[in-house]
């Protein structure tokens, strides 16, 4: 087998160094890809092959090192890791942390505290640090207990430097863009050894981040055949692979945070959700938070992120600021201490509460609701328009609420946490989904006249029962009236779903 550096000890702009290894009699199948070991071994060299012809000898490879395995340790994701990292003074200071009642705020405070704003954003991303508690059930049905998150938004609201702080404060962490990532290489591989001629499985990013985070940047440029790869990975936490005669499952226990951009770029809050977001239902629905991150213009907001850039920059950072801050060396090991040692349950009367939310949201949700969603095809009719609220959603609450709790290193979930994860579902998800133009919404103030006249024209460039193409329709009123949003806004409210408008009585 194969071992390489672990990836967070990995020099920027280095490639893993690897070195093989050789194992016999009660060694051999005693790890499989993605797993952290410690080897006892000794380092021997063997000669490669060579080659005679007529007039000389060929060395066809050089003479390769290797390590002879004596002892193989595996670690745990639960204990193995956290031995390695925290001494038994770290552990009184992180119990004696613990104790501060203001210790969740302090937390947050710490998570990216250069970025300006942005609060919610970093108590769902201290959630996805500290994760739920995952169970296995008596039938060895495993249920996860990692958190995913995708931030969905406009360029330049800091969504990249988010997922590069979690990259830093992540016991175990592995950072990809998703232009750069194919399937293979976010999953596993299989390759050909050059010496034996053999197939080797070798894992992927998510497989070596097991029991960590994954960092998906540009998300939405990655194909659609790569997404679906890791589909598996990201709800039942494990790869399947069936390749060149191997078959196996891997384990890949992570957490996902991405980052992605609207289908044109920014967010237009005049155009509906289904119509900026080019994601499937079925990859969205795997996200516990989905947040829209809009690049909102407000003269006081804006004053007060350019304070907060240019203090940074000059170096002027106000210490009442960050005296209640934590230092990221000391929030990594109380994240290791917490992930590794506490797994909070619910209570009867937390569980109670979850199902009333449960149930109302449903009920909230359904039937005549004509709000578009991220979930749902809006061609469906109105059926397919109301906002889902599976089991899936609700196991994200139960998550977020064993999360918080976590943080406080408390070994139950109370109402008080379920109400903050229940409000951090709507926030995110819930409006993610509810946002952008719908047809029973107004259109806004300073368009109202120009859709008058767009309309008036409109009746007047056809005649009942005539057909148009739309985008011929939308291209003729643009350069007639000079004002693009309203033009766009109003003749895709006129069209159907052929592509195109049809003044049968409807206008």
């Amino acid at each position: 087998m194969r071992i390489q550096e672990n990836p967070e000890e990995i020099p920027t702009g280095e490639t893993p160094r690897s070195y093989l290894v050789t194992c016999d009699r009660y060694l051999v199948d005693k790890v499989y890809a993605g797993c952290r070991v410690n080897i006892v071994g000794i380092l021997s060299i063997i000669g490669g092959p060579t080659f005679r012809t007529a007039t000389r000898t060929i060395d066809a490879l050089k003479d390769t090192a290797y390590i002879q395995a004596i002892g193989i340790q595996r670690d745990s994701i639960v204990g193995g890791r956290m031995r390695n990292v925290l001494s038994q003074v770290d552990e009184a200071n992180i119990i004696k942390l613990s104790k501060d009642p203001e210790i969740r705020k302090r937390i947050i405070a710490s998570i990216a505290s250069a970025i300006y704003g942005s609060e919610n954003i970093k108590e769902a991303i201290a959630c996805l640090l500290f994760g739920g508690s995952p169970k296995l059930l008596p039938d060895r049905t495993k249920l996860r207990g990692d958190i995913n998150i995708l931030l969905l938004g406009d360029p330049s609201t800091a969504k990249s430097q988010f997922l590069k702080f979690v990259e830093r404060a992540a016991p175990i962490a592995v950072y990809t863009s998703g232009k750069g990532s194919s399937a293979a290489g976010l999953t596993a591989t299989i390759v050909r050894d050059g010496m034996s001629g053999e197939f080797q499985l070798e894992g992927g990013a998510m497989v070596l981040a097991d029991g960590g985070v994954v960092c998906i940047d540009e998300f939405d440029k990655m194909r659609i055949q790569d997404r679906v790869a890791i589909h598996e990975a990201m709800e039942q936490q494990t790869i399947s692979v069936a390749k060149a005669g191997i078959t196996t499952v891997l384990n890949s226990r992570t957490s996902v945070l991405a980052a992605a951009n609207p289908a044109f770029g920014r967010y237009d809050d005049l155009c509906t959700v289904a119509e900026q977001i080019e994601f499937q239902s079925t990859i969205l629905s795997r996200f516990d938070c989905i947040f829209l991150v809009k690049d909102t213009r407000d003269e006081a907001a804006d004053r007060k992120i350019a304070e907060h850039v240019m203090n940074l920059h000059i170096g002027n950072i106000c210490t009442s600021e960050t005296e209640d801050e934590i230092p990221l060396v000391v929030l990594k090991k109380y994240i290791t201490y917490a992930r590794a040692r506490c797994f909070p349950r619910l209570t009867e009367a937390a569980g109670l509460l979850l199902e009333n939310f449960y149930v109302n949201d449903r009920k909230e949700t359904s039937g005549d609701n004509k709000k578009c969603n991220l979930f749902t095809n809006p061609l469906d009719g109105p059926a397919g328009r109301g906002i889902p609220i599976t089991v899936r959603q609700l196991e994200a609450i139960i998550r977020l609420s064993e999360s918080l709790a976590k943080m406080e290193l408390s070994g139950t979930v109370n109402e008080e946490h379920v109400n903050e994860a229940h409000r951090i579902f709507h926030i995110s998800t819930m409006y993610a989904a509810t946002s952008g133009f719908t047809v029973n919404m107004q259109p806004p103030e300073e368009l109202k006249e120009i859709i008058l006249k767009i309309e008036n024209a409109l009746e007047a460039r056809l005649s009942i029962g005539e057909k148009m193409q739309r985008t011929k329709l939308q291209e003729e009123m643009c350069s007639r009236f000079g004002n693009e949003r309203a033009c766009l806004l109003y003749t895709s409210d006129a069209a159907d779903d052929m592509q195109c408008v049809d003044l049968g009585g409807r206008r």
